[in-house]
């Protein structure tokens, strides 16, 4: 914006119109005070010419502070009428400007009032009284503008800090976004991609195997490969989405604890050994049935990447009021398993449920088992 945009401007007339009538009114009743059959015709002549320069100082004093001040400091040493232009600009300066700044316009301005009262002394006031006067007016002004200026910098500096830690705010949703959309990522591209390996698998380790069993499995690579690039497509979509703030349309919708059975069969299509015991009980929060359909997700995934081939149990069962509760459990595999060990889904699983309140367990169980066990609350 240019620094004398059309806002700016009517700002600046508006200030100079009422500086400057509170420059003519105040002086005008300085100037009838002052008036006494004992004023000379060159005193009254005098004030008027004083309160018509004060008036015209207004912009200089708004524009340049300092120089408009002092111009009226000076004009106040000969004329009680340029008195309120003086006092205000004082206050201006005050305002504005540093503390050392306004003391000394301050100052000579307490300097040109004592010489005023000199030159025209205020009939029935001793000239001691008068400096006492002074110099008390003068602190005060500087005093006050001196407050106004730091209760100003505090306002500007209290919307700066909310700006800055909305904008924090604004980020952090962000991120938590983004890792977010990256978990949904690693889950969906990672049991999908699985399941693909898995049949991709049988083919190569099965090439004598019926040709309806291998053109099976070829459709299970094609249609898993097919819809890996669609879910990471969608994925892409909802990054751009937040980019773009909703420029490509609302994100697809997420699955929950009803489509548990489909994920079932898939995974037995791909050639695993699942069995789901319990079914999707009925009223389960969206929220907390798609942290159960991602956990059995993980562990059906993890199931063929460190055991290929060993038989899955899944169960779910839960009661509104009490909890949810997820198992996903396979039989140690005898050889060492294909997988790079990094764990990252299980740490993002854990992460999962902690975020509805919940707590999940895996390892090892007595009796050679590996188990992947969920307990999420249910609010009744």
């Amino acid at each position: 914006m240019h620094p004398s945009s059309p806002p700016d401007r009517r700002a600046e007339r508006w200030a100079a119109g009422t500086t400057g009538a509170a420059v003519i009114v105040l002086g005008g009743l300085t100037l009838v005070s002052r008036t006494d059959t004992r004023a000379s015709t060159v005193a009254t002549a005098v004030d008027a010419a004083a309160t018509l320069v004060a008036v015209a100082l207004v912009p200089l004093l708004l524009r340049r502070p300092v120089a408009g001040a002092l111009a009226m400091a000076v004009l106040a040493a000969f004329s009680p009428a340029a008195t309120p232009a003086a006092t205000i600009g004082v206050l201006r300066v005050a305002t504005v400007r540093p503390l050392a700044t306004a003391m000394a316009v301050g100052a000579v301005s307490a300097v040109a009032h004592a010489a005023q009262g000199l030159v025209r002394p205020i009939p029935g006031l001793p000239y001691g009284w008068l400096l006492v006067i002074d110099v008390v007016t003068h602190a005060a002004l500087v005093a006050w503008g001196a407050l106004a200026r730091l209760r100003a910098a505090a306002r500007v500096e209290e919307q700066q800090r909310a700006a800055e830690e909305q904008a924090e705010r604004i980020a952090t949703a962000r991120r938590q976004e983004r890792v977010m959309i990256a978990r949904e990522m690693h889950d969906v591209l990672g049991h999908r991609l699985s399941l693909v390996a898995a049949s991709a698998g049988a083919l190569e380790y099965r090439p004598d195997a019926p040709a309806e069993q291998i053109a099976r499995a070829a459709g299970v690579v094609r249609a898993g490969a097919h819809q890996a690039l669609e879910e990471l497509r969608e994925v892409i979509g909802v990054l751009r989405a937040d980019e773009l703030q909703g420029v490509d349309g609302e994100a697809p919708p997420q699955p929950t604890l009803a489509d548990l059975p489909a994920l079932v069969a898939e995974s037995r299509e791909a050639g695993l050994s699942v069995s789901l015991s319990g079914s999707a009980p009925d009223g389960v929060p969206e929220t907390l049935g798609r942290t159960a359909y991602r956990i059995v997700q993980e562990g059906l995934t993890n199931a063929r990447k460190h055991a290929a081939g060993v038989p899955v149990r899944v169960s779910v069962e839960g009661t509104p009021g009490e909890a949810l509760r997820v198992e996903v459990r396979n039989r140690l595999p005898m050889g060492p398993s294909t997988s790079d060990g990094r764990g990252t889904g299980l740490v993002g699983l854990g992460e999962r449920a902690a975020s509805v309140g919940g707590r999940l367990d895996h390892g090892e169980t007595p009796d050679g088992d590996f188990r992947l066990r969920a307990e999420l609350p249910w609010p009744a």
